[in-house]
């Protein structure tokens, strides 16, 4: 092969990069993993559960504050996430993307668990005084003067936390997949989902999850069959 001395790469094929496939939780893992979650402090317990009911990626997770929670019509807006430099310095920044910023209803029951939360921060915050370091945020999970967890935090919580209660590790974004693949299976639109996740449009969502949307329509035509084709036809 002759080599071009302008473009000494030319020619030359990238190689095939192979992902993983990832394996969300399913419903009985889900399961399990929230009994696990009872016997957790708090915060945790509602960070995760949150990211579940949400799919909320990590940085947006720590990026809520308590004002983006509307307790009247139960939705949840996102605006920001929040990382750390290295210095140790959080940096609180917009979604990358315009579908980042987007509104997520709660279901009652987290709702319910975030009012718990809210009451257990404000009485640590009192707690606090003149200690506070939050500055002029409200961060939602934080450490208890105030000052944002580090964007690491979560995920080696998170699997010393499956480790301890012998659960199958998954990332700490999986619980992303779980959330999604979870509404697939219960018959959600691909178009809601899309909205949810803060997905560019219906297409990224469509390549990420189409398995599992392709399983949910096989489910949905084996309904109909059922339908159509009782067991037992009167004759």
């Amino acid at each position: 092969m002759e080599i071009d001395k302008k473009k000494p790469v030319a020619g030359v094929k990238k190689p095939v990069v192979k992902h993983k496939e990832v394996i969300p939780y399913d419903e009985n893992e889900v399961e399990q993993l929230l009994h696990a979650l009872q016997k957790e402090p708090i915060h945790w317990r509602v960070m995760i559960t949150l990211a579940l009911t949400t799919g909320l990626r990590r940085g947006e997770l720590l990026g809520l504050e308590w004002h983006h929670i509307d307790w009247e019509t139960g939705v949840l807006s996102v605006t920001q996430s929040v990382s750390i430099s290295q210095a140790g310095i959080a940096h609180v920044k917009e979604p990358k993307t315009k579908s980042s910023k987007r509104k997520v209803a709660l279901p009652q029951s987290m709702l319910e668990e975030l009012k718990e939360y809210y009451l257990f921060k404000l009485d640590e915050r009192d707690k606090i005084g003149d200690r506070w370091k939050g500055s002029d945020y409200n961060f939602m999970f934080c450490h208890p003067d105030g000052k944002a967890f580090h964007h690491e935090r979560p995920y080696l919580w998170f699997r010393a936390f499956l480790k301890k209660h012998s659960l199958r590790y998954i990332k700490f974004h999986t619980l992303r997949h779980t959330s999604a693949t979870s509404l697939i299976n219960q018959g959600v639109h691909a178009k809601i989902i899309s909205e949810r996740l803060g997905h560019g449009n219906i297409q990224v969502t469509m390549n990420t999850y189409g398995f599992a949307l392709r399983t949910a329509d096989k489910a949905a035509a084996d309904k109909f069959e059922s339908i159509l084709r009782p067991k037992n036809p009167k004759t």
